[in-house]
């Protein structure tokens, strides 16, 4: 298995091919040149008695890019940063994976301010120096990738050469890209989903690679025929952000031919495919890597593919899910591609037990073996004795033509098990006719069916446009956006007013 090292190795008399920027156009072998000359200066400022671990705190700009290249030319640890975190979280994060040095911009410092120096410094990306070219080991850790932290606080996920240059490989390799080929990258490349399906391919296919600084759904189309992309990768919802867009006639002509991600909408990776004239793959995985499941042409729509080989379906007591019953996914044959999390034994014992990769999402299965998903252990809700999951209520949630995004979690009841709560953001809905719908709905049971719905104006999200369901949870009903109930699990929704919340409801929130 090559290294990244040997990646770069390969571009550097690569002059045909290069990294877009806006107006800028870097080739491969400009590229590897700096981060050559990067990788010599920032290794003379580490102290060696310490991890070699540097923080980078940036949008996608070349700049990240040629801080990845010389992390992997110069023996360090790239640890990428969440921008869209507050300045004290980001500290932490940099504090807790020892990062000797942060590089950042103009536009971030204000973010790392007031730091210790003796944690770390705080440096420009204006560095000069000088390398050459070294062995590496595939084993070796490259990087340091936060998880989203959609149910818990983030985890720093350790990501070897062997983890990022597998996927860069088999995707070029599957879709068939090469130095005619440009890979569109506007998902954060302080996440796993930009760098192994985005930043990887680029490099491991020599094709060009266009970097967007933020995703925007508005420039998403002007910017795949500007630099004439030919493959995009995606996670969460952008697909459905860019569908948000007006529709416009010549929608379809434009040089894509594969978008590839993971947690596309019920419906956008279809509607998608077919308004743009491109080939949507939308897979399952996570930063961790402990399990992957790929859709099959057969595959059903709403769900996740066909459960591979090794992994199962499990209760809470370790046995097998019988079809149509909820679980957790598991890989019962080993860890497959997680390497464990940095510095946290704790979160290693809980993904990985009796030899076995345990995800933390829920998922079920049909008669004919395919998954789908049910969402996270995390969300797991215990409502009249039953054991519910978020995800397939907010499937039904989301049929509603007027439900734009759909969250469902538990809120303590006034007695044993949760009360189901849904955050929608769906301008102009009427609770009237959206009681009437839900009780249309041959699968909402009564148990499933929201007993709170907070119409907001827009959901907390994370970077890669996950939805915050933990943070809605701890808001509980306090919250300035409009909170309506149902009294009676079968009754109509009313307003959750002062008076509601004075009641018995408000003793168990």
């Amino acid at each position: 298995m090559p290294t990244i090292t040997d990646l770069l190795r390969a571009r550097s008399d690569d002059t045909d091919t290069a990294l877009l920027f806006e107006d800028q156009r870097i080739s491969w072998a400009e590229h590897v040149r700096i981060s050559l000359s990067w990788a010599g200066r920032i290794r003379a400022m580490l102290d060696p008695g310490k991890p070699p671990h540097v923080g980078i705190l940036l949008d996608n700009v070349p700049e990240f890019s040629y801080l990845l290249g010389a992390a992997a030319l110069g023996g360090f640890v790239a640890v990428g940063l969440n921008s869209t975190r507050s300045g004290p979280e980001l500290r932490e994060d940099a504090r807790r994976t020892h990062c000797q040095v942060v590089f950042t911009d103009a536009a971030h410092r204000h973010l790392v301010d007031g730091l210790d120096v003796n944690d770390f410094g705080v440096n420009g990306v204006d560095v000069n120096g000088v390398d050459s070219f070294e062995g590496t080991d595939p084993l070796e850790l490259f990087a340091l990738v936060f998880t989203s932290g959609t149910s818990g606080d983030p985890k720093a996920v350790r990501c070897t050469h062997s983890k990022v240059v597998t996927p860069g490989i088999m995707l070029g390799d599957r879709f068939g890209l090469g130095c005619s080929d440009t890979v569109y990258v506007s998902m954060p490349l302080f996440h796993s989903n930009a760098i192994m399906a985005g930043w990887a391919v680029a490099l491991a296919s020599g094709a060009n690679l266009a970097l967007r600084r933020t995703f925007s759904a508005s420039g998403f189309l002007p910017d795949v025929r500007r630099f004439g992309a030919t493959y995009a990768n995606y996670v969460g919802t952008p697909l459905s952000y860019v569908l948000a867009t007006p529709e416009l006639p010549d929608d379809s002509d434009n040089p894509l031919r594969v978008v590839y991600g993971n947690e596309a909408t019920p419906g956008a990776a279809t509607e998608f495919a077919r308004r743009f004239d491109v080939h949507v793959v939308d897979g399952f995985g996570s930063s961790e890597g402990g399990v992957s499941i790929a859709r099959t042409p057969h595959t059903p729509a709403g769900a996740l593919g066909p459960l591979p080989e090794g992994t199962a379906i499990l209760d809470p007591d370790g046995r097998e899910c019988v079809v149509g019953i909820v679980g957790e996914l598991v890989n019962t044959a080993g860890a497959g591609m997680f390497c464990g999390y940095y510095d946290n034994e704790a979160a290693d014992a809980d993904r990985m037990r009796d030899g076995m990769y345990f995800t933390g999402d829920l998922a079920y299965r049909d008669t004919d073996g395919y998954a789908y998903f049910a969402g996270r252990t995390a969300g797991w809700m215990r409502v009249d004795g039953e054991n519910l999951a978020a995800a397939p209520i907010e499937r039904i949630l989301l049929r509603h033509p007027a439900v734009e995004a759909a969250c469902v979690y538990g809120i303590p009841s006034d007695g044993p098990g949760d009360r189901i709560m849904a955050a929608l953001l769906a301008p102009g809905i009427e609770m009237t006719e959206f009681a009437n719908f839900l009780a249309a709905q041959p699968d909402l049971s009564l148990r499933a069916r929201p007993r709170f719905v907070r119409l907001c104006t827009a959901l907390p999200r994370t970077a890669t446009h996950k939805i915050l369901a933990r943070e809605l949870q701890s808001q509980n009903w306090r919250t300035d956006d409009p909170v309506w109930w149902s009294p009676s699990p079968v009754g109509a929704y009313v307003p959750f007013d002062k008076a509601s919340r004075q009641g018995s409801v408000e003793q168990g929130g």
